[in-house]
């Protein structure tokens, strides 16, 4: 069988002596020589390669997106037709635009090969018969290696041996409690429920144990979290909005461009001329300056988001966690405090009992070592009695599943014994009352005292058993046989403890419109007990094991009416997101451990805390300086406000732009000139484009904030058929007024129309800015009145001043110049009257 399969079934629930036989390995490990000619096939134990550059492909993938194509296209015509300055423009802000993508997507490579770090560096292999300190890269299936508390695991496999062994694996489940391992056969169904199997990556913590290589490098658990992080990311939200604007800016490009071709080539008009005509209108409907106003409108909010303690690595996800309308979230460190907590102290009849707290601290505080997580919990509550010391002990073994400490003080010789409650009930012949009265540990009684365990187990609490005899004088700890006839005292309950703020986060949440989902490597009772503890909205519970025999659409079937997932792995908890955005939601995740990176890498918005593994930091699109979903909750807000003012420029470029590309290839073939020169119609769009640099300083309105927004294109489309013939027919009423009214000559009516376009596309920014009636809105931010009255005045002034012969443009009498303004006033009424009519609902 290759290692491959070996890694893909439970491998943890193949007899011991099979798995040998299978890798054709022994108790003493490999001969050197076979070993190395393993790791020929199989490749070093590394979860992952050093990144591959590929610079030219990256760039490559992005210059083919149709924006961007657009906007080359745009640049290059600009230089052929002489407009250097707007060529120098529109090529600086796509190599700005595309270096961003390839830098970010070059981090994400770089968070991979991370994970080679989370591994040891050596091993203590079995070769050739003797132990050997080997590079964990050399490791091969079939291997023998021995492990220590506070050592590594190198590999995936299963025990052959285990003294005592307990692993903290919260790497790969999220589970802050150690899990003792200990050898045989296991029948789980998840890795995280293998008591006999050791992951990659996770760490003994106690005891020692010999274990049987089965996986090694990217064939383990652990590789398959490098594998899913140097994936390429599954394109976010923002990157799909910004893929439907490009084809949808190229739909209207060509059906402009080549409508005006073919009519001017009908109307037998000069051919370079027309092509030269129809080319400067397809730069005009080009929104140039989109990178630049996106770029400067997600650094501001990237700003006003760090003081909300938001930090933002990639300024696209501000969007993706505006438009966010789904949280999957873990369990620990965000709706709980990511520690053990000790919960209560109680006797055998269920009442708080500061006898058995003593006497736990007793068992803790006097035992030699690093004290366990348990331990240290109960240290936090209550230090051991004065006067106490300890005398003998015998430590924690998996076979025994509880420790005992012989300690003396206040003249008593006290054998104190803690551990898994059925394995201390297991060795006791009475139980102590409140008032230190005893009755006989009958089988009723024991029954009832695990039936309680149980019950409270199932809350989420972890317990320890609590009991106690006296000793001898001449007594000590001989062996298991010492902890024998002892009196029940009662139990010690922990719990990783909910936070306060949870609560009023996720109905904050709520209230925007985000649903929050638990996706957990705890158990189903844990998540159950957590969300009535909270009181939490959630709803139905999937399992890692039910997801397991899913297919991709029968898990899209099951996401949607679905809130706890209990019991994923890394990859499930990444299958889950995907299954959520084939729905069509924007998906955030929030994690912290390298369990969480391969969903925090395919989220749109993925998102880790400053205390998280280093590795799901760099999955991240966005950190929490506080593991809260209330600060959260604030990022959403602004995330919001961002794509709002983004959609501003988006609506007023579109519609203003077609409008006046539409109104100047009409006038082209109704008038026997070209009612702007290609120069003219570059000097239009560039100005008009930078009026609009001071949106991203904007306020927006209440409604933009309450609701997740997607990139709606149709309502884009729809906002610009709408806003633009408005635009057009006041730019054809003008035509008339100028032909037929003054009987302008082609100068006075390209100076006029140029006045007249600049003004009305200027000026309903102001209206178009909010959905609501202008006056009634909060006032436009002094940046965007300066951006734009400044653009409307070096328009002016370039139609009227001294460089007005140098651009084709002559004075203008004082009646004409009226006329266009009162043409002005009559289009922003007519635009403030209709403009809700554009949009659906009100947005667009």
């Amino acid at each position: 069988m290759t290692e491959k399969a070996l890694s893909a079934e439970r491998f943890w629930a193949v007899p011991q002596g099979a798995m040998l036989a299978r890798l054709g390995s022994g108790p003493m490990g490999l001969a050197a020589a076979e070993a190395d000619r393993r790791l020929t096939e199989t490749g070093p134990n590394t979860v992952a390669d050093r990144p591959r550059l590929e610079i030219a492909a990256k760039i490559g993938r992005r210059l083919v997106e149709p924006l961007v194509a657009i906007l080359l296209v745009a640049a290059l015509v600009s230089g052929l037709t002489g407009d250097w300055p707007g060529f120098a423009i529109i090529a600086c802000i796509v190599g700005v635009s595309v270096g961003l993508d390839v830098v970010q997507e070059h981090r994400a490579e770089l968070a991979a090969a991370r994970l080679r770090d989370s591994v040891a560096v050596k091993a203590s292999v079995r070769r050739d018969g003797q132990v050997v300190p080997l590079p964990v890269e050399r490791i091969v299936p079939g291997d023998v290696v021995e492990l220590t508390a506070g050592g590594l695991v190198p590999a995936d496999g299963i025990l052959l041996e285990s003294r005592g062994a307990q692993a903290n694996e919260a790497l790969l489940t999220g589970e802050p409690y150690p899990v003792g391992k200990r050898v045989g056969a296991s029948e789980a169904s998840s890795p995280a429920d293998a008591f006999n199997a050791v992951f990659a990556g996770t760490a003994i913590v106690a005891g020692a144990a010999t274990m049987l290589v089965v996986a090694t490098g990217r064939a383990t658990r652990l590789g398959g979290v490098a594998a899913s992080l140097a994936a390429r990311r599954p394109p976010t939200a923002f990157e799909k909005g910004l893929h439907g604007l490009g084809l949808l800016i190229l739909r209207l490009t060509a059906f402009l461009v080549l409508l005006v071709l073919l009519a001017h080539l009908g109307f037998h008009r000069p051919p370079v001329e027309s092509f030269l005509f129809a080319i400067a209108l397809a730069v005009g409907l080009t929104p140039e300056l989109l990178p630049m106003v996106t770029t400067i409108t997600l650094s501001r909010g990237a700003m006003r988001m760090a003081r909300k303690q938001v930090v933002v690595k990639r300024l696209a996800a501000i969007h993706d966690l505006g438009a966010m309308d789904v949280l999957c979230t873990d369990k620990t460190g965000t709706l709980t405090e990511a520690r053990i907590a000790l919960a209560d102290a109680t006797g055998a009849d269920g009442a708080p009992s500061s006898r058995v707290l003593g006497l736990a601290a007793l068992n803790a505080g006097l035992a030699s070592g690093v004290p366990s997580a348990l331990d240290a919990a109960i240290l936090q509550a209550n230090a051991p009695a004065p006067g106490w010391r300890a005398l003998a002990e015998a430590p924690f073994e998996f076979e025994r599943r509880r420790s005992a400490v012989l300690c003396e003080g206040e003249g008593q010789r006290l054998l104190v014994v803690k551990g898994a409650p059925e394995a201390v009930l297991a060795v006791c012949t009475a139980a102590e009352g409140a008032d230190g009265t005893r009755q006989p540990m009958t089988d009723v009684l024991r029954a009832e005292l695990l039936a309680r365990a149980d019950g409270r187990g199932s809350e989420g609490l972890r317990l320890l058993g609590i009991a106690w005899r006296s000793m001898g004088e001449n007594e000590t700890i001989e062996g298991p046989h010492t902890e024998a006839d002892l009196v029940f005292a009662g139990f010690c309950a922990f719990l990783d403890p909910p936070k306060a703020s949870a609560v009023d986060a996720v109905a904050r949440l709520g209230a925007l419109g985000v649903r929050v989902k638990i996706v957990s490597g705890d158990a189903a009772p844990v998540l159950l007990h957590l969300v009535r503890t909270l009181g939490l909205p959630c709803k139905g519970v999937l399992t890692g094991e039910e997801i397991e025999a899913l297919d991709h659409p029968g898990l899209v079937a099951r996401v949607q009416d679905v809130d706890l997932y209990a019991r994923v792995s890394p990859d499930q908890k990444r299958r889950v997101i995907l299954a959520l955005k084939a729905h069509g939601h924007t998906v955030g995740f929030i994690g912290d451990g390298i369990n969480d990176a391969p969903a925090i890498h395919a989220a749109d918005a993925g998102l880790s805390v400053e205390g998280a593994t280093e590795v799901a930091r760099a999955a991240a699109d966005l950190i929490l300086l506080a593991p809260d979903l209330g600060v959260l909750a604030e990022g959403v807000e602004e995330g919001r406000r961002t794509y709002a003012n983004i959609m501003k420029y988006v609506r007023m470029g579109t519609s203003s732009n077609f409008g006046n590309m539409f109104s100047m290839a009409a006038a082209s073939l109704l008038i026997p000139f070209l009612p702007l020169l290609p120069a003219q119609i570059l000097l239009n769009n560039l100005l008009y484009d930078l009026s609009e640099m001071g949106i991203p300083f904007d306020a927006v309105d209440a409604e933009d904030v309450a609701k997740p927004h997607g990139w709606d294109m149709a309502a884009v489309l729809r906002f610009t058929l709408v806003m633009g013939p408005i635009s057009s027919a006041f730019d054809l009423a003008t035509f008339g007024i100028l032909l037929w009214g003054f009987g302008a000559t082609p100068e006075e009516f390209r100076t006029a129309w140029f006045i007249e376009s600049m003004a009305t596309q200027v000026l309903v920014i102001f209206l178009i800015r909010t959905h609501g009636r202008a006056w009634k809105a909060a006032a436009p931010h002094p940046a965007l009145i300066a951006t734009s009255l400044s653009a409307l005045a070096v328009a002016f002034a370039m139609a009227l001043g001294p460089l007005a012969p140098l651009l084709g443009f002559v004075p203008l009498p004082g009646a004409l110049l009226a006329v266009i303004a009162a043409l002005v006033v009559g289009y922003l009424v007519a635009a403030e009257a209709l403009k809700r009519l554009a949009a659906r609902d009100g947005q667009a």
